[in-house]
Formats: structure tokens, sequence, C-alpha cells
């Protein structure tokens, strides 16, 4: 069996709707259930990481005490 290709972000939002749908249909056995559980939980994990890292490298410019561009941490809900 081949290792299975680290999706990215798009890839791993369109997996988990895929196994949200096969788990909403509720016609897939038990064991196949868990298993589809189990893969979209790990995705979620991971596409929240994903989400964090691209949140700590968003950053704001602004102007600084001089007028010359700045650039400082998005710090959201502000």
């Amino acid at each position: 069996m081949a290792a299975k290709k680290k999706l990215d972000f798009e890839g791993s939002m369109t997996r988990l709707e895929e196994i949200v749908s096969l788990l909403e249909r509720g016609d897939a056995p038990l064991e196949q259930a868990m298993a589809l559980f189990e893969e979209g939980a790990k995705l979620l994990r991971e596409c929240t990481a994903q989400l964090d890292q691209a949140e700590q490298k968003v950053m704001l410019l602004t102007a600084g005490e001089t007028g010359e561009p700045e650039e400082c941490p998005f710090q959201g809900d502000e």
C-alpha cells in the first residue's frame, strides 16, 4: 500500500466535507464509520494547526511614528 500524500489545506477541507457527508448518510458499517471519524479528527487537527500558523504570519502594515511603514503583528478582534 502506498503512503498517503499529505493534503494541502484546501484538499484537507474537501476531504473533511466528504467524510461529514458519508457519516451523515449513516449507511457506513460501524468499523468504516469509526475509521472515517478518526481520519476526520486528524484532518481537523491538521487544518487547525495550519490556520494557527497562517494567523501568526499575518502582519499589519501601519504608519510608524515617523510616518514610515512599519510591520506589527495582527492582533485580531481589535
